[in-house]
């Protein structure tokens, strides 16, 4: 028989590879969710290509926040995750990180994406104050709303304005350049790039929803019931749908659709894998979501190449 001392001992991780797994870097899905909307928002607000600066803001930027919120989001849930199988080893979670040392990072990181906003100009700088504050407050929402999906949401599509007012905006630190620099149809893709949020995250949410019910998590998928696939499929079509008829309207040429359409034959391809609602099923359609927001992305900067000058 082994005794204590012969059994295996794991090895002991490094402090970067425990940093590395705290904000998800060998899973970028994650922040090409946030990307895709914020780039496609900037092609538009440029009609075209918006520069290799706002680009490589927008992207580095994208990346570094998404890894904040990492930090805060498994800071606030790390008792709630012990529960959960599929979250039960992340670094704060097991303790193998301290919280305090999780959410220094996230400051970090934070300060790293803020200095690279405070390259554009004030209306975006003061759109950043107001998109900390969503993405701090999302953790939060599971106890207080019965559709948490919502305040990510907006904390996902918050990008969008922030590119208008990167393209759009003045010199001014008034609120009244910030309603100049980001019309009214920027606060309309925000609402509609939201039911694309709504979509992915509940099928997210159905991963864990056994575990979120014994710990009494409120999630949309949760609050939806039987209803979920139903509504996850009314989620894309609102989305691919309204995107279309908006930007179109602004005077996208009629080319985006192309990407739309592909959107939706992959939203369709989710339907097979969520209507049983087996956790493999649910995990990769939501980890396979980016490809749904690349298509629209592409299909809007496609789009816009076809116009003039």
């Amino acid at each position: 028989m082994a005794t204590a001392t012969e059994l295996p001992v794991a090895p002991r991780r490094s402090r970067l590879s425990l940093y590395l797994d705290l904000i998800r870097w060998n899973r970028p899905a994650g922040w090409l969710l946030l990307l895709w909307p914020s780039l496609a928002a900037l092609w538009i607000a440029a009609d075209g290509f918006p520069g290799w600066h706002l680009l490589v803001v927008f992207v580095l930027g994208t990346i570094l926040m998404r890894s904040a919120g990492c930090c805060v989001n498994d800071v606030a849930d790390r008792e709630f995750d012990k529960h959960v199988k599929r979250t039960a080893n992340r670094p704060v979670t097991s303790g193998a990180l301290p919280a305090r040392e999780a959410l220094l990072l996230g400051a970090v990181l934070a300060l790293a994406a803020f200095a690279l906003v405070l390259t554009t100009n004030p209306p975006t700088i003061l759109l950043s104050f107001a998109a900390l504050a969503v993405a701090i407050g999302y953790p939060y929402a599971k106890r207080l709303v019965s559709m948490p999906q919502a305040v990510l949401g907006v904390a996902f599509s918050f990008g969008i304005p922030m590119a208008f007012a990167a393209v759009q905006g003045g010199k001014y630190w008034t609120f009244a350049a910030i309603g100049a620099a980001v019309p009214w149809h920027a606060w309309c893709l925000l609402a509609i790039n939201l039911f694309w949020v709504l979509a992915y995250d509940t099928e997210y949410a159905m991963v864990d929803r056994d575990d979120d019910l014994k710990i009494g998590i409120k999630t949309s998928a949760i609050t939806l019931g039987r209803f979920d696939v139903a509504a996850v499929m009314a989620f894309y079509a609102v989305y691919l749908v309204s995107w279309g008829w908006v930007t179109t309207t602004l005077g996208v040429p009629r080319l985006v659709w192309v990407g739309i359409t592909v959107g939706a034959l992959q939203a369709a391809w989710h339907y097979t894998l969520i209507r049983d609602r087996e956790r493999e099923g649910c995990f990769k359609a939501f980890r396979l979501n980016h490809w749904v927001g690349f298509a629209v992305f592409a299909g809007t900067a496609l789009a816009l190449t076809q116009l003039p000058g």
